[in-house]
């Protein structure tokens, strides 16, 4: 059984927001099947992405940035606060969105979709309801308020996903294969959309060209990042490591 290195953050610490995004050796096994070894790192840059094989540990990596996922050893700290024990204030620094958007769409219309976060947050009646107005129209959605979610397209139900996070205003931005069960229209609006954002954005992705603009790009493998760069040299690595698997 492994243990948890015991995590230097205090409970009642505060959030300092120049410390980013800090893993400290930190693995993660589910059973017996390690799945990341090891990693030691510090995410600064606005905009990072993260590519690897399928089974890579990549999607694993994404879920502990928000506290989805708890590492078995080390710890990960998000402005000075830990996964592992200030949950709660994770999750309202950095949101996260699923590759599949039906996974998060927990609400029967869309603008009730979008109220939930902000009613778990206690956030005022009237305050709500014009934040919820706001994202509606950011993400052309206004039109569909009161319209069933289940209904909507790939590409809307995945707009109403981002919408559903943003709306809570977080800090930062995990994205989980965003592009992954679109077609070419709506990859490409997604991809201007996470262009723009001013919040740090983290995106997990198989989607090369989405990545070519980015701040830094890290190459997950076989539980490892085996490559950390600008994008150039690191997409150029990583389709070197696919090549020799060929």
């Amino acid at each position: 059984m492994r243990r948890r290195r015991s995590g230097s953050a205090d409970p009642a610490a505060v959030a300092d927001p120049a410390r980013g995004i800090e893993l400290h050796g930190v693995g993660h096994a589910y059973g017996e099947r390690t799945v990341l070894t090891d990693l030691t790192l510090t995410l600064h840059e606005q905009r990072v992405g993260v590519v690897g094989a399928n089974g890579s540990g990549k999607s694993t990596f994404a879920r502990l940035l928000n506290g989805l996922v708890v590492p078995t050893d080390g710890e990960v700290l998000v402005d000075g606060l830990s996964t592992a024990t200030q949950l709660r204030a994770v999750r309202r620094r950095v949101g996260f969105v699923f590759q599949d958007p039906d996974a998060q769409i927990v609400h029967p219309t869309v603008a009730e979709d979008v109220a939930y976060g902000l009613q778990n947050q206690g956030v005022p009646a009237a305050e709500r309801d014009a934040r919820v107005a706001d994202a509606l129209v950011r993400f052309g959605l206004d039109g569909h308020a009161d319209h069933p979610a289940h209904l909507l397209s790939g590409g809307q139900k995945q707009l109403l996903a981002i919408a559903g996070v943003l709306v809570m205003r977080p800090a930062r931005v995990v994205f989980d294969e965003p592009t992954t069960l679109l077609d070419l229209l709506n990859t490409r609006r997604v991809a201007e959309l996470i262009g723009g954002l001013a919040e740090q954005v983290v995106v997990v992705t198989h989607d090369l060209d989405l990545l070519t603009d980015f701040d830094r790009v890290l190459v997950v493998d076989r539980g490892r990042v085996v490559a950390d760069d600008v994008p150039a040299p690191a997409l150029a690595a990583y389709r070197a490591l696919m090549d020799a698997r060929r």
